[in-house]
Parts: structure tokens; sequence; C-alpha cells
């Protein structure tokens, strides 16, 4: 282990025994579903509406072909899809392309594509590991402000308690301190969004919101990220029962793995 991304830092704050079984002993049951194909499928729509800087003709059949080559992925893994709800998801996904652009352009009215699936491999400080990730979008604007950009899918949109939920936060609150030190930018000249992406959405259908990240949020996402090396490299590895059934539950819950 020679680096540590966001989602590992969120999997062993659920459950340090569960980032074992992943990224220690490797076992990884969850391959995928309709919806990470849905979102995988809408992120690489969103990188090339962005970087040709159109609404071109044939996005929507894009993201169709995006969608359909995951799906066939999962399949090849032995996944069990549903047909109606990816009859439904062709069709939201399709529609969904029309509003991203106009969402993006309404919220920052002029600026510069500065890139797109940014990659962040930074050191860390008082450790031998690096910071890595990919930051979805980040644009310039006019008062040379930058913005980092995370495209977020989801059904109808995120609840306030959700939207300010501290580990969250913390994705664009380690992506806006590691994108400053990669290019020596001061932090109080980043703001970081979130662009919910909404499948089932009447109106509103692509928001787009700020998040802050002052100096004891920062420092304190960056406390949480040097206690998980620790932790990790001394292997301690504690199970959070608590985490076992919360959300979504673990795909390790009451299997051979974890008992």
């Amino acid at each position: 282990m020679s680096h540590i991304s966001f989602s590992e830092l969120k999997n062993w704050n659920d459950c340090p025994f569960k980032h074992k079984l992943v990224y220690v002993d490797k076992i990884k049951k969850f391959v995928g579903n309709e919806y990470t194909a849905f979102g995988k499928a809408i992120h690489d729509t969103c990188e090339k509406m962005i970087l040709s800087e159109t609404v071109v003709p044939n996005l929507s059949t894009f993201f169709d072909l995006q969608f359909l080559d995951e799906l066939q992925r999962l399949k090849e893994e032995n996944i069990e899809l549903k047909q109606n709800l990816i009859n439904d998801m062709r069709e939201q996904g399709s529609s969904l392309t029309n509003f991203i652009l106009p969402a993006v352009k309404e919220t920052f009215v002029e600026y510069e594509v500065i890139s797109a699936e940014e990659a962040l491999y930074e050191d860390i400080e008082n450790s031998e590991f690096k910071f890595k990730g990919y930051i979805d979008l980040v644009l310039k604007t006019k008062d040379g402000k930058y913005h980092i950009i995370d495209w977020k899918t989801c059904s109808w949109g995120w609840d306030r308690k959700r939207k300010a939920d501290r580990m969250t936060t913390y994705q664009l609150t380690l992506y806006k301190y590691y994108f400053a030190k990669k290019h020596n930018v001061d932090l109080s000249n980043i703001e970081t969004h979130f662009a919910l992406l909404k499948r089932t959405a009447k109106k509103n259908k692509v928001e787009i919101f700020r998040v802050t990240s002052g100096p004891k949020k920062t420092e304190n996402a960056v406390n949480l990220l040097n206690k998980a090396l620790y932790n990790i490299e001394h292997k301690k590895y504690i199970k959070n029962r608590l985490s076992c059934t919360q959300g979504y539950g673990c795909e390790f819950y009451k299997t051979e793995h974890c008992r």
C-alpha cells in the first residue's frame, strides 16, 4: 500500500475490519449494479460534454452506449439485472443530458475549463503515503477563483442532512486541500461544489451547490486521514458493528468473512 483514496478512507471510517477485507485481504464482493453503471455512464457523458463545450446532438446516444457497455460488463460478472429499471434509466439518462451544461453555465456564467478527471497523487504530511484521487471537473471563473466540482448521480436529490454530512463533504475538503498543494494555489482561492444529477426529479434535475471548508474542517479531514493511515499501518482492524446494517448495509454482514 503506497496511497489512499477518499473512497478507501470512507470505507475505513465505516468499519476498519471491512477495510481489511477489501483492501488487505482483497475480498471484493460488490462488483456493481444498475445504479453504478448509470453513474459511470453519466460521468463519462459529463466529461465529453464539458470538454466539447456544447450539447452535441448525439449526446443521449453517447450516454446510452456507455450505459449499455457498463451493463454488459456486469452481465459478464454474472450480476443479475432488472430490465424494467434499466429501461427507465436509459430514458432518464437520455433526458438528463439536456440539463447538465445549461446548469453549469447558469451557475458559473463565464469560465475556463481547467481540467476534467484531474488526477491527484500528492504527499500526505507525516506519512510515506500519498493521497490519490480524481477530480471530476475544475473550472476557473473571471474573478480568478478555481471551482472543484464532483458529479453525484441520485434519484430525487439530497436532503439537508446528507448535504451537510461530515464524511460526504470531506471528499471535497480533501480534493481542495491536495489540489492546492499540487498547483501551489491559495486555499482561499478555491471553492468546491457537488453537482447532483437527478434521475427521477420532475424539476431542478441538475442542482449545483457549494460546500465550504474552512481551516478547522480542513484540519479535521487531514487528521482523520492520518489517523486512518496510522491504524492501517499498525494493523488495527476493529469491527464497527454499528455500520453492519446502516444505510445499504455491509455486503460482508453475516457471511463467512464477518460473523
